[in-house]
C-alpha cells in the first residue's frame, strides 16, 4: 500500500518520531476515505479534490495549524510518490498552507515557578519526590515531554553536571544541569531504588508506581495538577514549561542562538516565537524605568 511505503520511508530514512508517523497515517487515511466517498483514489487525486478536502476540514472548525499539518503530510506524501515513480504529476505542488493567526501563550512568571518549586506542594513519598524532580527538570532544562519520558539513567552525568537527551529525528544534545536540579534528581533516584527494592523495572529515569515507563497523559496530569495550585493561566502543559524556560532565559539576557541549542531547534525561526514574551517584559521595564515615562 502506498501509504505504508511512505511511512516506512519516513521511519527508516528520515527518522521521524512515532507520534509524527501516527499523525501522518491518520491524515493520509482520512484523505483516502474522503476520496473514496467521491469514487476517487489517492494515487489519482487532483488539485481540485485536494482543495475540496481542505474546505471540508475547514468546515469541521479545525485550527489552521492542524489543517496545515495535514497539508504538509499530503505534500510530503505526493513528493515521495513522484520521486519513486508511482505518479507522474504531483497534485499537491500547487497547494499552499493556510495563514495561521498565531496566539502566543503566556508563560508562567518567575514568582509562580519559585512558589511551585519551594516544594511545599509535593508530598515526601515516591510520587511526590518523582513529580518534583520531573517538574524541576522540565523547567530548568526546557526538554520536551517525549525527551523526558525516554530519558535513561545512563544519560545523567552528575560528575559533569550535564544531561544527554535524544530529540526529534534522533538528534542528541547536551544540556547543563543546575545544582538544585541535580539535588532533586539525586533524592528521587535514592527513593526510587528504595521503593522498588531491586524489583524488575523499566530502564528509564521516570517511572510509574508499577515500575513502568511514564506516558504522555500521566506527565500532562502531573504538571497540570501542580501548576493549578500556583497559577490561574489556562494552559498548564509540559510544553508551557518549555516555553517558560526559554522566556525566562531571554528575559535574563540569554542570546537566541544559545536558547536554540538548548531547546534542540533546527533553526532560529522555531526559537523566535519566544521573543514575543520577552519583548513584552522589556516594554514593561522600559515604561517603569525611563525618566521620560509617565508613571
Amino acid at each position: 500500500m502506498l501509504i505504508d511505503r511512505f511511512l516506512t520511508y519516513l521511519n527508516k530514512e528520515k527518522k521521524y518520531s512515532a507520534l509524527t508517523l501516527k499523525a501522518y497515517r491518520k491524515d493520509l487515511s482520512d484523505f483516502a476515505s474522503f476520496l473514496n466517498d467521491m469514487n476517487s483514489k489517492i494515487n489519482t487525486a487532483t488539485v481540485k479534490e485536494i482543495r475540496l478536502w481542505i474546505a471540508h476540514l475547514s468546515e469541521q472548525n479545525l485550527s489552521e495549524k492542524t489543517i496545515n499539518r495535514k497539508i504538509a503530510a499530503l505534500k510530503s506524501f505526493y513528493k515521495f510518490l513522484q520521486k519513486t515513480g508511482s505518479i507522474q504529476r504531483n497534485p499537491a505542488v500547487q497547494i499552499s498552507g493556510l495563514k495561521v493567526h498565531r496566539k502566543v501563550p503566556v508563560p508562567f512568571s518567575t514568582g509562580e515557578m519559585q512558589d511551585l518549586l519551594d516544594a511545599k506542594y509535593f508530598p515526601d513519598d515516591y510520587e511526590g519526590v518523582r513529580d518534583y524532580a520531573l517538574i524541576n527538570l522540565l523547567y530548568t532544562t526546557g526538554i520536551r515531554r517525549a525527551e523526558l519520558i525516554n530519558l535513561k539513567p545512563k544519560y545523567i552525568d552528575f560528575h559533569k553536571k550535564e544531561l544527554k537527551v535524544t530529540g526529534k529525528r534522533n538528534k542528541q544534545r547536551i544540556i547543563p544541569l543546575l545544582i538544585n536540579t541535580m539535588e532533586a534528581l539525586s533524592k528521587y533516584i535514592a527513593i526510587k531504588e528504595d521503593f522498588f527494592d531491586n524489583k524488575p523495572i523499566d530502564d528509564y529515569v521516570f517511572l510509574t508506581k508499577k515500575g513502568k515507563k511514564m506516558y504522555d497523559v500521566l506527565v500532562y496530569r502531573v504538571i497540570n495538577s501542580y501548576l493549578s495550585r500556583v497559577s490561574v493561566k489556562h494552559k498548564k502543559s509540559p510544553h508551557m514549561l518549555r516555553h517558560t524556560f526559554a522566556t525566562h532565559l531571554l528575559n535574563k539576557g540569554a542570546d537566541l542562538n544559545s536558547i536554540k541549542e538548548l531547546l534542540g531547534h533546527s533553526s532560529l525561526a522555531a526559537t523566535q516565537v519566544y521573543t514575543h514574551s520577552s519583548i513584552q517584559e522589556l516594554k514593561k521595564i522600559y515604561q517603569n524605568t525611563h525618566p521620560r515615562s509617565k508613571k
